[in-house]
């Protein structure tokens, strides 16, 4: 008689499985992380890239996120959307450069290109139309456009990483409403991407003979009608299922309690503004400004438990922060610290480098890049549909 397999033992971890041969290791099953962990990782890795304009730390940024991508997005929908973010991050770098070229920039450096000056009225002041091209304007362009580039691949990733249904169902009851709309608008590149990638099937499969090429003029008939035509039908099919499920309903507590909620909204925000002006521009003596502002979030506290106490929803098997989720936070934030502590830090010069220079890499930098991708490798494979 055959010996059965091993089966794991009760109360083993959901996300292990015994490996073949009945030995006592364990490795992940497939799952997909938490949304919110993937956020914050993107996130992070945005906020260093806004922080530098070294070109070599954005290629390295860039890089560490679309391997992320690469190893670690799912089957769904969304996940097809990044080529639609890394075409985005191209055309602002050239965008960016074109800007320069057409409306000037840094005068200094080597003249690259001699074009003629257009002559504009005294009342465009700091503006010029055409004239030299420098290095110093072509370099001070490219750093400018990498680095918005590297921000929408990072915005790109979350969104092709992060479940938007599982992420709305994350959100507080306060923020639910409000989060509906967030999530829909984040997601109209996935569904763009899916709309046109099932548009250019079904016109393969209807191609006409070998030989045959169609009029450029039946392009908008044949691709871009179809793609907002469906675009447009899932918005009204995601309409009527709100609907249904009660979207947009009243809440049910008393009117002196929505004025209570609201009371302490407009104070949370009026908190908030005062506090952050005056951390900015030191308005109050000592740590007035920082104190005024951790008010004004622990008053938003109050005002989103107060909002969330009028909703009821339910929630079938919630997700859990598990330590990889905690993992991919700690990798975000620490590419954050990484680089703002380098930039705070003798070695600030490698963050912002100089026009004219070959911009310098150090150690903490590459390791932000490294940290950066360590989803990669420290997070379970995504599930793929079968």
């Amino acid at each position: 008689m055959p010996t059965p397999p091993p089966t794991a033992p009760t109360g083993a971890p959901a996300d292990v499985a015994p490996r073949s041969g009945g030995a006592a290791r364990w490795s992940r099953l497939p799952r997909s992380l938490h949304p919110v962990a993937w956020w914050v990782w993107a996130v992070g890795v945005a906020a260093a890239a806004s922080l530098t304009t070294n070109p070599l730390l954005l290629l390295l940024l860039a890089a560490a996120v679309t391997q992320v991508v690469l190893l670690r997005r799912g089957s769904g929908p969304w996940a097809r959307s990044f080529r639609l973010y890394l075409a985005l991050a191209g055309a602002v770098v050239v965008l960016r450069l074109l800007y320069r070229v057409v409306f000037g920039g840094q005068d200094g450096g080597t003249v690259l290109l001699a074009l003629p000056e257009v002559p504009l009225p005294h009342w465009f002041t700091g503006l010029r139309l055409l004239g030299d091209v420098t290095s110093d304007a072509v370099v001070a362009a490219l750093q400018d456009g990498l680095r918005l580039g590297t921000v929408v691949l990072c915005v790109g990733a979350a969104n092709s990483l992060a479940d938007p249904r599982r992420l709305l169902a994350a959100l507080p009851p306060a923020l639910y409403e409000l989060g509906t709309a967030l999530v829909i608008a984040v997601t109209v590149f996935a569904q763009l991407a899916d709309s046109v990638r099932r548009v250019q099937r079904a016109r393969r499969l209807r191609a006409p003979a070998a030989g045959v090429r169609r009029p450029r003029r039946q392009l908008v008939r044949s691709v871009v009608v179809p793609v907002l035509t469906d675009a447009l039908d899932r918005s009204l099919a995601l309409a009527a299922a709100m609907d249904a499920r009660g979207y947009g309903r009243a809440g049910t507590g008393s009117p002196a309690r929505r004025a209570l909620t609201a009371g302490t909204a407009l104070l949370a925000l009026a908190l908030l503004a005062l506090g952050a002006y005056a951390t900015l521009a030191a308005a109050l003596p000592g740590a007035g400004g920082p104190l005024v502002l951790l008010a004004g979030v622990l008053v938003a506290g109050v005002g989103l438990w107060l909002a969330g106490r009028d909703v009821r929803r339910t929630r079938y098997r919630p997700d859990r922060m598990r330590p990889a989720e905690w993992l991919t936070v700690v990798c975000g934030v620490l590419t954050f610290l990484l680089v703002w502590q380098t930039a705070r830090g003798a070695d600030a010069a490698a963050v912002v480098p100089s026009l004219r220079e070959w911009p310098p890499l150090t150690l903490l930098l590459v390791a932000a890049a490294v940290v950066a991708a360590l989803p990669a490798v420290l997070t379970p494979r995504p599930e793929v549909a079968s």
